[in-house]
C-alpha cells in the first residue's frame, strides 16, 4: 500500500465518504508519496505521459516570441517574470530562455523565473539546471506581497487540480463520493453536494444553457477559481496562458460527453474505466478536462481581461513554429535528429494529439487590439 493509499484510507475512516476531489488531491499530492511529490519522473518517454516541454524544446522557443511581444508591448520592464505553475524541471523555461538567447531578444537578459512546483526533487534539479543557465530564481510566494510584471504559464497544471464529480439521479445532482466496502476496495457512492462553490458551478452551467442528462456525470473545478485569484494577486501587469485539453461548457458538458472526462495514465497507457483512479494510488496520474468558459470567468473575476481563446497549434504557428522548424532543420546533425524534430511538430500541430489542446491567454495592462501574435491564425468563427 502506496502512502497516498494510506491516508486516503485513514481520511475515509476519520470522516466517513469523502468527495473524489478530496480523493484525488491526496492521490496526486500527498506530500509522502502521492503522484506528483514522489521521485519518480513523471512526464517523460520512460514514465506515464509526454507534456509539450518534455516532446522538444522547439515548443519552448515558440513560447519565447509570446513572451517578448508581451513584454514589449508593456514598455519593455525590468526585471520581466515568468511565474510558471507545474514548472517540473523546468524544462520549459530552461528551452524558452534558450529560444530568447537564440533570437538575440534583450529579453533574455532581464528574464526572472518564479517556479511553483510542489516536488522537492524537481525543485532541486530545476535549481540546478537554472543556475547552469544564468537564469535568475525568485520565490513565487513573495509575488503576493509585491506583484510583478511578467508572463505566467500554466501548461498541463489545471487538468491536475481537484476535480469534483457529479452524477445526475432523479432530475437533481448528486456528487461522487468515496468509500471502502466490506471487502476494503474503494467505492464511490453518490451524496450530497461538498460545498457552495460546487453548487455555484452547475448554477452557472444552467443559466450558460448546458443542459444535464438523466444518469449523466460530468467534473467541476471550484479550485480554478482560486489559481485564478492567486495569479491576479501576482501579476501587476502582464499576460496569463494556459495551456491543456478542454472545451468550453457547451462542448464539453451534454450529450457528447454523457460519462464525463476523467481519465487515468500510466506507463503512457490512458484508461477512462470507472475503476482506474482506484488503482496504483499515487502511481497513476489523474485528470479531467479543463472547462475554459469557467476558466475565462475565474480569471474576469480575478481582475485580468481576457485577450482571446484558440488551439494550441494555431498559437504555435502564430509564434512562428514554422520559422523555427526551419532554422532547426538547417543545424541537426544527423537523420535521427531532424526525425526527432519532425516527429515533435507533427505532434505539436496534430489537433488529435498536442495541436487539439486550448490555449486560453488574458492580460493585465496589455490591449486585445491588434491581436497578440498567438491568436492571429484562430480559425474564423472559432473562440
Amino acid at each position: 500500500m502506496t502512502p497516498a493509499e494510506e491516508a486516503i484510507r485513514a481520511e475515509i475512516a476519520r470522516r466517513g465518504p469523502i468527495p473524489f476531489a478530496d480523493f484525488m488531491a491526496l492521490a496526486l499530492g500527498h506530500p509522502g508519496g502521492g503522484y506528483y511529490t514522489a521521485a519518480a519522473a513523471r512526464p517523460t518517454r520512460g514514465g506515464d505521459f509526454l507534456t509539450a516541454p518534455e516532446l522538444h524544446p522547439v515548443f519552448g522557443a515558440a513560447l519565447a516570441r509570446q513572451a517578448e511581444e508581451a513584454w514589449e508591448r508593456l514598455g519593455q520592464p525590468e526585471p520581466f517574470t515568468l511565474l510558471e505553475y507545474g514548472a517540473g524541471a523546468g524544462t520549459l523555461a530552461l528551452a524558452l530562455l534558450a529560444g530568447l538567447r537564440a533570437d538575440a531578444s534583450p529579453l533574455a537578459g532581464v528574464l526572472a523565473y518564479a517556479p511553483v512546483e510542489l516536488n522537492a526533487h524537481r525543485l532541486a534539479e530545476l535549481r540546478a539546471g537554472a543556475g547552469a543557465a544564468d537564469l535568475p530564481l525568485l520565490d513565487p510566494a513573495a509575488l503576493d506581497a509585491a506583484p510583478a510584471a511578467g508572463i505566467v504559464v500554466a501548461n498541463e497544471f489545471l487538468d491536475a487540480l481537484p476535480a469534483h464529480v457529479v452524477e445526475i439521479h432523479g432530475g437533481r445532482p448528486r456528487e461522487v463520493h468515496v468509500r471502502t466496502g466490506c471487502d476494503g476496495a474503494f467505492e464511490e457512492v453518490p451524496g450530497e453536494l461538498s460545498g457552495p462553490a460546487v453548487a455555484e458551478r452547475l448554477a452557472a452551467l444552467d443559466a450558460g444553457g448546458v443542459e444535464l442528462a438523466e444518469g449523466q456525470r460530468l467534473e467541476v473545478r471550484p479550485a480554478v477559481g482560486a489559481w485564478a485569484a492567486e495569479v491576479g494577486r501576482r501579476l501587476a501587469a502582464g499576460l496569463v496562458l494556459v495551456l491543456d485539453y478542454g472545451a468550453p461548457a457547451a462542448g464539453l458538458y451534454g450529450a457528447r460527453r454523457r460519462a464525463g472526462t476523467l481519465m487515468t495514465y500510466r506507463g503512457h497507457v490512458a484508461d477512462g474505466s470507472s475503476d482506474a483512479p482506484y488503482h496504483d494510488i499515487g502511481e497513476r496520474d489523474i485528470t479531467a478536462h479543463v472547462d475554459t468558459t469557467a476558466l475565462a470567468a475565474a480569471l474576469a473575476a480575478a481582475g485580468l481581461d481576457l485577450l482571446g481563446e484558440t488551439s494550441q497549434a494555431e498559437l504555435l504557428v502564430g509564434c512562428g513554429l514554422e520559422e523555427l522548424l526551419a532554422r532547426r532543420q538547417a543545424a541537426v546533425a544527423s537523420v535521427a535528429e531532424a526525425l526527432e524534430l519532425r516527429s515533435a511538430v507533427m505532434r505539436l500541430l496534430d489537433p488529435r494529439h498536442l495541436g487539439g489542446f486550448r490555449a486560453v491567454l488574458a492580460g493585465r495592462g496589455i490591449a486585445p487590439d491588434p491581436p497578440l501574435r498567438g491568436l492571429a491564425f484562430r480559425t474564423p468563427g472559432r473562440r
